[in-house]
Order: structure tokens, then sequence, then C-alpha cells
């Protein structure tokens, strides 16, 4: 009977403990709980270890100075495999060696010259700092002992950067804009030129006493106009918006590099005339005869890239890169090698012509993949034309008549410029500013 009354006791005070669970469950004191909370919060921060912040030193280390250590590792086993390679030309005195350091030089003399900026002027084109940055290298007499580059490198790396050029405007031309100025872009090309060389003749002439043979050469020399100036310039304008009701972009991108041919001709037919290389109807039809080729291997060249690879095909665009690249730096470097010089920028003219002129829109992701390769050429090229004038081979007292004959043959090209360009429809600013940027020179020759 106690066993009984007891078990029974127990039941009891276990059905009201359960009964009291789910009543709290249902309707909790808030406030009670916020007060546990705070008292169970307070307890564990005061009961927390207090750890002082500092700095510590990875070993091994992470983050940028992991990543500085390895790029720089990562460049000093390329410069191994290639020195394993090529032996002394990464050393000190050799081609690859003076490349590197007046590509590098380049790029930081390009940096600096953009950080200035002057109030009120336009901001300095970094072309401006590479370019004194490779006359810096070649004129210090203890950094120019040790950074050399062979010419024929230098050449083949310029004409390489040339070709890049030609290529961005043949791509960069309208077709349109080019149909309705092409008696203008003829006058241009031809014009400047031809009138620049009579008068750098005639001025050195009789300042300098050149013989007129000569002088002409030397004219020659001077009327070619730069196309790694003036189109990059004028594909920024032509992007913005600047110009392109009157195709003055387009006009200017045509002109330059036929300019160039016409350089590159009379330099030559003056070249074998001075050296009696041949008669002047033989070097005239020689002339023709590049041209000639040029034009016809960029034709079917243009019509054979409009076509393959065909649309359907994956990476289109640097596939069509490719084979335009391929393409007109073999075309330039090897006309050259056998003797039509002034067949290979025509045809690299003609040939990326006909095939943007096919592709409309869809060359934007060609030009692209082109615009990163003149990134890379650019300091190259103005580092080692900068690196070609030096100061110790100048005459001090041939300096002034020197720029004396420059600068008036500039003149007479300036204003036979602005008179070529009267009848066709531009403004009175629109004529300046084509005739000076009809004033950048270019060593294509």
């Amino acid at each position: 009977m106690h066993t009984t009354e007891s078990k029974n006791e127990h039941l009891e005070d276990k059905n009201s403990q359960t009964s009291t669970i789910p009543q709290i469950l249902i309707t909790p004191d808030r406030s009670a709980q916020e007060k546990t909370a705070e008292t169970v919060l307070s307890e564990t921060e005061e009961t927390k270890p207090q750890t002082k912040k500092s700095i510590h030193i990875c070993c091994p280390p992470q983050g940028m100075l992991n990543l500085i250590i390895t790029n720089g590792f990562i460049l000093f086993m390329i410069w191994c495999v290639i020195w394993s390679f090529s032996g002394s030309e990464v050393l000190p005195g050799g081609n690859l060696f003076g490349l590197l350091i007046i590509f590098y030089s380049a790029i930081i003399g390009g940096k600096l010259l953009q950080l200035i900026r002057i109030p009120s002027v336009p901001p300095l084109p970094p072309l401006l700092g590479m370019l004194l940055a490779g006359f810096i290298i070649r004129n210090v007499p203890f950094i120019s002992e040790y950074v050399q580059v062979h010419t024929t490198w230098s050449s083949l790396l310029r004409n390489t950067a040339l070709t890049i050029i030609l290529i961005r405007a043949g791509l960069g031309l309208d077709p349109q804009a080019l149909k309705h100025l092409k008696g203008v872009c003829l006058r241009l090309s031809m014009g400047p030129c031809l009138m620049e060389a009579c008068a750098a003749a005639f001025f050195s002439h009789f300042i300098m006493k050149f013989p007129w043979e000569w002088g002409f050469l030397l004219g020659f020399v001077l009327g070619a106009v730069s196309p790694a100036v003036v189109v990059p310039s004028m594909l920024l304008l032509q992007e913005t918006g600047y110009g392109i009701e009157k195709g003055i972009p387009t006009l200017l991108i045509a002109a330059s590099s036929l300019d160039d041919i016409v350089a590159i001709t009379g330099f030559n037919t003056c070249m074998s005339i001075v050296f009696s290389a041949g008669g002047i109807i033989g070097n005239v039809l020689s002339s023709l005869r590049d041209i000639l080729v040029g034009v016809l291997a960029g034709t079917v060249l243009g019509f054979f890239v409009q076509y393959f690879p065909s649309g359907d095909q994956k990476k289109l665009p640097s596939k069509r890169a490719f084979l335009v690249l391929s393409m007109c730096v073999s075309a330039v470097l090897g006309s050259q090698r056998i003797g039509l010089h002034a067949s290979g920028g025509l045809c690299t003219l003609m040939l990326t012509f006909i095939a943007g002129k096919k592709w409309s829109k869809e060359k934007i992701g060609v030009q692209k993949i082109i615009s990163k390769a003149w990134n890379i050429f650019q300091p190259l090229l103005f580092g080692l034309v900068g690196s070609e004038v030096s100061v110790s081979t100048l005459e001090s007292n041939t300096i002034g008549i020197c720029v004396a004959t420059m600068s008036l043959a500039l003149c007479v090209r300036i204003l036979t410029t602005y008179v070529l360009m009267s009848f066709a429809g531009f403004s009175f600013k629109e004529k300046v500013f084509i005739a000076l940027s009809w004033m950048p020179k270019a060593t294509v020759q």
C-alpha cells in the first residue's frame, strides 16, 4: 500500500514537470530571456581570452610578397632558358639584353611623361618619353657601352612595328569616306611629299652645299610622314567621333600610308642615281612593278582572308588576326629581302582594307588583338628610333644649318598642304589641323 502511494506521488511530480515545459515554450517571458542572454554574453566576453593584435610574417610568405617573388623567379628562369639557347645574346652587350633594357626603359619613359600636366596644354604623348629614353640610353657613355642592338635586329623590329601600324590603318579605313575623298587623298599623299623633297633639295644645295642628287635624296628622306604618329592619333579621334562627318581621320590614315610609298619610291630612284645603279627609266619602271605586285598580292590575300576562316569557326577573331599579322609581316619583310621594297606596305593596306570591308563590324575583335600587338611594339619602335641618334657624331657647326634646311622645307610642306586642302570643302580650322598633322617624320626608308 505504501509503495503504491509513493509511486503515484512520483508520477504526479513527473507530470507536473512535463506540464510546465510546454507552458514556458508557448508563453515565454521575453524580458527574462533577454536578461539571460545579456548575462551569458557578458560572462563569455569576460571569460574570453584577450588576444593582442600583432603582425606576423608568414613563412613561406603569402599575398603580394609571394606574387612578387614568384613573378621575379619566373622572369629569371625565362632568362636562364634563353641564355641556354643564345648564350651571350642575353648578357650585357648582347642584342636581347639591349632590347630588354630599351623596351622597359621606353615604357617607363612613356609613363613618366604622362604624369607631367601643364595647365591649358594637352597631355604630352607617351611616344615622346619613349624617344627620350632611347636617346638617353644611346648617349650616356656607361649605359651605351652595355646596351647595344645590332642594326639588322633594329631594322627588322622597326619594320614589324610599321607593319602593325599599316594593319591598323587598313582596318580603320572607312570605305564610304574614302570613296568620297579619293581625289583629295591622292593630292594629299603626293603633293606635300614631292614639294618638300624639292624644297629640301633646293635649300640643301644652297645652304649645305649638297650636290643636286644628294639634295633630292635628302628630300625624300625628309618627305615621308610618320604613320606611327598619325595613324594612332586619327584612330583615337575616329573612335571618339571627331571629324568623321567629313572623313578627316580616314583621309589622313590612307594618305599617310600612300605618302610613304611615294617617299620610298623617290628615295630608291635617287639612290640608284647617286650610286649609278641603273638608269632613271629603269628605276621608275621597277617602282611601278613594285606597286603593281603589291596591289595584286594584297587583293588576292584580302579576298582569301574574307572567307578563310569561315564564320562558323571558334575563336574567329584570333585566327583572323593571326593570319592577317603573319601575312602582312611576311609581305613587308619578304618584299625587302627579294628587292620589291615598295610592294610590302601597299600589299598590307590592300589586304586589310579588303578584308575589313567584308568583315564590317566583326573586325572590331581583330582590331583589339592588333592593338595589343601595337602596345608591345610601340615602345620598341620609338625606343630604337631614339637610340639611333648619337650626339657624338654630330658636328656643332652643322647643326644650325641642318635645322634651318629642315625648317624651311617643312614650312613649304605645311603651306602646300593647306593650299591643296583649300578646294576640298574643309573649314579654316580643319585645313590648319590637316596641315599640322602632316608634320611628323618617318624612317620608312
